[in-house]
């Protein structure tokens, strides 16, 4: 079974996915998509609190810091035991990444690999073609280099969006300057970051193909092509250069929270590297689960621009869908581990928490989320606390989950 059609097995995915469909949609607001009805035989994100118990401890942990807290915990029922502000859109900081990597594991499933290849074109012309992988080296590049000699009439274009996409727009200056705001091209030597973020990708990536090509005893001279121009009929496949599988993508984004790979994946998983396409893309998808929408706004695909918005509810209601998913545990497993793994590995290490919660963290000034799976003695509770100016947001944080462990707080 394909990843496009899984979710059409279990009627996850309505008219609005259609590509007909699709072509007629306008630029419009998050708040205004309409609400999609419960996808059959699955459970839907309930609207109101069930477990008061725990509703009144996660209102006396947050204490008068509740204004800027969002807090939505679900149980594996679709029960919402209890809910702060959920419906209120927040920066998710890296928690975006958690939408990214449930579109990109749905549509392109979990045996998919980026593919960098190079190809003859009928004239002789060769040509390099990338989707972004993130662990794209030099020596693959010397791969490249050494198949390309004599395979071609001495001219190589290197296929990259222009400058204007290698950013989100909202991403800051100060940011784009550091390693983890590396610009997001197609074809991305060591994700395009050194120390910092190399500023011209596609410009180092000829300098450096220039020379290994020298290195080898040869020569070309090697343009740019847009992927719009680049498109032509009767080109030969020569080889290719394949990433990670799926897992190890989805780890990169969601347990080390790197920023490139998680844009790489909102790009694939849409199926457009024109952002805005793929936001809407993505706005779509998220609708066609029966989430609650009502104002969300998703911007980029790590979490880097503050333009994003999200509700706990929405990441709570995303968690419950992924966990009912043909590719459930390929999406959990990708995640960080309390006091083990990734972004977690230094939280709660030696308490109750550790290797109960699996999830995402996200920080950015002023912006502390966690969401993610807790294992309890009464089963999983989805939950996301996202904040937005808090003093201590580790501890609230913690605490929280601690409650959310207390078995038989929420009776059946």
């Amino acid at each position: 079974m394909t990843a496009q059609r899984s979710l059409a097995v279990l009627a996850l995915i309505g008219a609005a996915l259609q590509p007909a469909a699709l072509a007629q949609i306008p630029s419009i607001a998050a708040s205004s998509l309409p609400a999609a009805p419960p996808p059959v035989g699955l459970p839907l994100l309930q609207a109101q609190v069930s477990c008061p118990a725990l509703q009144q401890r996660v209102r006396a942990v947050v204490g008068g810091e509740a204004s800027v807290w969002s807090v939505s915990i679900a149980d594996g029922r679709g029960r919402l035991l209890a809910d702060l502000n959920g419906t209120r859109p927040r920066i998710p900081a890296s928690n975006q990444k958690l939408i990214s990597t449930a579109i990109a594991l749905d549509r392109l499933g979990p045996d998919y690999r980026l593919a960098t290849r190079l190809w003859r074109q009928p004239d002789g012309t060769l040509r390099i073609t990338g989707e972004g992988d993130p662990d794209l080296d030099l020596a693959q590049l010397r791969r490249f280099a050494k198949l390309a000699l004599g395979a071609g009439n001495g001219r190589i274009q290197l296929v990259e969006e222009p400058p204007q996409r290698w950013w989100p727009q909202g991403w800051d200056w100060g940011d784009r300057v550091e390693a983890y705001g590396a610009p997001i091209t197609r074809l991305a030597l060591t994700s395009n970051a050194l120390d910092m973020a190399v500023p011209n990708p596609p410009s180092r990536l000829q300098r450096l193909l220039s020379q290994e090509l020298k290195r080898q005893g040869g020569s070309a001279a090697i343009t740019l092509v847009s992927p719009a121009a680049a498109e032509a009929s009767g080109a030969e496949l020569l080889h290719e250069e394949r990433s990670v599988g799926m897992h190890g993508l989805l780890s990169l984004a969601n347990t080390d929270s790197h920023n490139f790979t998680a844009e790489v994946l909102l790009r694939q998983g849409a199926g457009s590297w024109d952002l805005p396409v793929a936001r809407q893309q993505t706005m779509q998808w998220l609708s066609a689960q029966g989430l609650p929408m009502a104002g969300v706004n998703v911007v980029d695909g790590s979490g880097l621009d503050r333009g994003n918005r999200v509700t706990s509810r929405l990441l709570a209601a995303l968690l419950l869908r992924m966990a009912q998913h043909p590719y459930a545990h390929q999406y959990t497993a990708s995640m960080a581990i309390a006091g083990q793994r990734g972004t977690l590995r230094n939280l709660w290490r030696g308490s109750a928490l550790e290797g109960r919660f699996r999830g995402k963290t996200g920080t950015i000034s002023g912006v502390r989320s966690i969401s993610g799976v807790l294992d309890s003695p009464d089963g999983p509770r989805y939950v996301s606390l996202v904040s937005n100016g808090a003093g201590s947001p580790n501890g609230t944080i913690g605490a929280i989950l601690e409650e959310s462990l207390v078995a038989g707080l929420c009776p059946l």
